[in-house]
């Protein structure tokens, strides 16, 4: 089940934590969230799971960024968001996706007990010019059959700026 416009904001609080939130950006069955002026985009174009990949960081100007085909812009969300007991899952808005940019590869889905700022993954299929502060993506929630085991506390937990991929510590716990 996916909560509605007024399940979601009678769990404001309490189950569901946006910071900053806006009324105007609450629709029938998800919020909209806004793209942060800070990206990262890695230095090489042949990328490694298995160690550090090293990037530089910049803004998007106030007159945009033009993105290029071909390249991962990581992002992060103007908005924190904690969510409890429901699935916060993420989707680009549908007017975003028909200028034909992307907001996530795969991690659209979220944790329970996550508590951070979205990455974002941007990628376009043709030039595309953005803007910071645009709403660039939905987070919906969906219920659970039963509360979790444990709650999320992962390496991406309280992550607080644009964060590239850890996947590397997975291979440093193996040696």
């Amino acid at each position: 089940m996916i909560l509605s416009d007024r399940g979601i904001k009678e769990r404001l609080g309490k189950d569901i934590i946006i910071t900053p939130y806006n009324e105007k950006q609450l629709n029938p069955n998800s919020y909209n969230l806004t793209l942060n002026k800070n990206l990262i985009c890695y230095n090489k174009r042949l990328l490694r799971v298995d160690e550090y990949n090293p990037y530089h960081s910049f803004e998007i100007p106030p007159e945009g960024l033009k993105l290029k085909p071909g390249w991962v812009y990581l992002a992060r969300t103007n908005e924190w968001t904690e969510t409890h007991n429901l699935v916060p899952m993420l989707e680009g808005r549908s007017s975003i996706g028909r200028l034909g940019l992307s907001i996530h590869v795969t991690a659209g889905f979220g944790d329970v007990g996550f508590a951070g700022y979205w990455t974002l993954e941007l990628s376009c299929v043709q030039p595309l010019i953005i803007y910071p502060n645009i709403e660039i993506a939905q987070i919906y929630y969906l219920c659970l059959d039963k509360p979790p085991l444990a709650e999320y506390n992962g390496k991406y937990q309280n992550q607080n700026g644009v964060i590239p991929s850890k996947m590397y510590f997975d291979f440093l716990s193996k040696t």
